[in-house]
């Protein structure tokens, strides 16, 4: 279902007909969605689109993080005896969840302004020069409270590095990424790092009888934070047009 801004009237209708004719132009297949996702001027948060305050600072900490992560999956003797491509499969899912536990882990905050959208004209020229009529999906206030949000409440439970190390086994042997071969050994490694994490929570919060499901329940909020806004917000600032997926395979294999 296509998302309508009802903040503004100009969505629905172009009053440009010589810009009309080109966004009619474009592959019919993807032409509503593509509509809909170009950037434009909004004040509503699903619409409005952001970008970092302090570029520069942040996006240097979360390549540190970054690198962390990858650190992280490469050290584990469990994820080095899965198939490579299971291996990679695990990392193109679950390398943003386990990032933004990162994220958590080191505390990295940030702030945010309003970008200046650019003009529908020039996005359309700028992805046909480009060979492509995709069009990225630019970070949104509403995205980015998402974030903020799950942040907050991984900051609130103060994690220790342990139910940190064995939450983010729980995140990365994850049995439901399609097409893996050795799901059932994913699968109980899961389980294997649930129940340390149960463990370990009981031992370090032994009067705190709700801690390990409030855990959980937290997790559970990383599927709906983006690798889209993700990549967007923290790495395309520096990295342009080159995909940031084929940088994890190379440090990771």
């Amino acid at each position: 279902m296509n998302y309508r801004c009802h903040c503004s009237h100009s969505c629905d209708r172009l009053s440009n007909p010589i810009l009309y004719n080109i966004l009619s132009q474009m592959d019919n297949r993807n032409s509503n969605e593509n509509y809909h996702s170009l950037p434009h001027r909004c004040n509503c948060e699903t619409r409005r689109t952001i970008g970092l305050k302090r570029p520069s600072e942040i996006c240097k900490e979360a390549s540190a993080v970054l690198v962390k992560t990858i650190h992280f999956m490469k050290n584990l003797p469990a994820f080095n005896q899965l198939p490579p491509n299971d291996q990679y499969l695990l990392l193109k899912n679950c390398w943003s969840p386990l990032f933004i536990l990162g994220l958590a882990q080191e505390h990295v905050d940030f702030d945010v302004m309003d970008m200046p959208a650019d003009s529908m004209l020039k996005t359309i020229l700028l992805n046909r020069e480009q060979g492509t009529d995709t069009v990225r999906e630019q970070p949104t206030m509403a995205g980015v409270s998402k974030l903020k949000s799950c942040l907050k409440k991984f900051w609130g439970l103060d994690l220790s590095p342990k139910e940190y190390a064995y939450l983010k086994g729980t995140t990365i042997f994850n049995p439901d990424v399609p097409d893996l071969k050795a799901g059932l050994f994913v699968e109980g490694l899961q389980q294997e790092a649930h129940h340390a994490l149960s463990e370990v929570v009981q031992l370090l919060h032994t009067g705190d009888r709700g801690r390990f499901a409030q855990i959980l329940l937290t997790a559970s909020t990383l599927q709906s934070i983006t690798p889209t806004l993700i990549t967007e917000l923290f790495f395309r600032p520096v990295l342009g047009p080159t995909e940031l997926l084929d940088i994890m395979v190379d440090m990771l294999f």
